[in-house]
């Protein structure tokens, strides 16, 4: 299946759980050495309670595939964008990204791991600048992070 043939909308309820799943795939995959900082069935509470209920939640569906991706804006963050290992380099991120834009024109802030480089180079290609870095105190995992910002270019 190509990307041309996903539907991204916005998440319901049923989709609570294979959206979970879609980040428990994804955070292994991209983030190895992450400690994470909630087992399996508290993420797939995380989700199911408050992430699709009370914040914007976008996912990508591909026919028997199901989930493969997933974009939560909360205020004017972008705090989660997690893709199918398998779906990576096909353009999904993009879409969700300019989908992202597009709901927050007046910019977009984002948190990301300093481990995760392929992160870093993503964003940075779409236009994000880093605005500052952190020991990882302050978040759950105690991991380094850096946050970036997205502002549009004025006319």
């Amino acid at each position: 299946m190509t990307p041309d043939d996903l539907d991204i909308r916005r998440a319901v309820d049923s989709d609570a759980t294979a959206t979970a799943d879609l980040w428990l795939r994804s955070f292994t995959a991209a983030l190895p050495t992450v400690r994470r900082a909630h087992d399996d069935d508290a993420v797939r509470g995380w989700f199911t309670h408050v992430v699709v209920p009370h914040h914007e939640t976008w996912v990508a569906v591909s026919g028997e595939a199901g989930v493969v991706g997933l974009l939560v804006l909360d205020g004017g963050d972008l705090e989660q964008l997690y893709l199918d290992p398998s779906w990576r380099g096909r353009g999904l991120g993009d879409r969700f990204v300019e989908l992202a834009k597009r709901q927050r024109p007046e910019g977009l802030g984002l948190w990301t791991f300093q481990v995760n480089a392929p992160a870093q180079r993503f964003y940075e290609r779409h236009g994000f600048v880093e605005a500052e870095r952190t020991d990882g105190r302050r978040n759950e995992e105690r991991e380094p992070d850096v946050r970036y910002v997205w502002r549009p270019e004025k006319d």
